[in-house]
Formats: structure tokens, C-alpha cells, sequence
């Protein structure tokens, strides 16, 4: 399922490559399914990177968060899937996803997971 999520994912040119700033975007109303339990799980989803060459463009990660809906994946799983996702198709400089899942049973989970890129261009230019 996750190739078929990302393919809905679109990116733009980053109008500012040789600058390292960081975009911060919260999905408030994410939700999928225990899939051990069937019950939907509700989280929100906090994602922070440094672009390199590309930026994800808002309503297409909106149409990809929604995928997950009715999808069947552990916290655990789902967290590294979106990192996964969202780092083939930036390539970001570094990226961050976390997740914080409301509680189910009296218990709430955090799960946060990042990558950061380890041949960063030679030279980056304060413009």
C-alpha cells in the first residue's frame, strides 16, 4: 500500500535550495486502524525537514495522510512508512516525522523517527 500512498505525493522546486531553513507541517486530524483491533486510531502527525531540491506540496500530503483512513498499521509501522515515503520522494537535507497518538485504553504513544542526509551539497550560500 505504501508505493500506491506515494504516488500521491507531489513536490515542487524549492525556491530557495541554498538557503537550510526548516518547513514545519501538523496533520491535526490524522487517522487509521489498529489492525489488530479493528478501532480507528486518531493522531497527530508533526513533520519538520530541511529541503534540498524539492518541497511537498500541501494538498497532495493532505490527499496521502487521508489514504491511511481506513488502512489497517501499528503506530510504529505507519510513523516509519511516512518518513519513508516522504524522504524517496524530497530528498530532504533532514527530516523529521513524529507522531503523537491520542490515548486508547488509558495509554498514548509518541513515536518519532528521523533521517538526515549524510552527503549535504560541498558548499551552501547565506542569500
Amino acid at each position: 500500500m505504501s508505493e500506491e500512498n506515494r504516488g500521491l505525493l507531489e513536490t515542487f522546486e524549492n525556491q530557495h535550495p541554498n538557503r537550510d531553513y526548516e518547513i514545519e507541517i501538523s496533520v491535526p486530524e490524522f487517522t487509521s486502524v489498529c489492525p489488530k483491533t479493528g478501532q480507528p486510531d486518531f493522531g497527530t502527525i508533526h513533520i519538520t525537514y530541511i529541503p534540498e531540491a524539492l518541497c511537498v506540496e500541501l494538498k497532495s500530503l493532505k490527499m496521502y495522510m487521508q489514504a491511511y483512513r481506513n488502512q489497517g498499521i501499528f503506530y510504529e509501522n505507519v510513523t516509519n512508512v511516512i518518513l519513508n515515503d516522504l524522504v524517496e520522494c524530497l530528498q530532504p537535507r533532514w527530516m523529521q516525522v513524529r507522531a503523537e497518538f491520542t490515548p486508547r485504553g488509558g495509554i498514548s504513544s509518541t513515536i518519532t523517527v528521523e533521517h538526515y542526509n549524510e552527503t549535504p551539497p560541498d558548499e551552501l550560500t547565506v542569500i
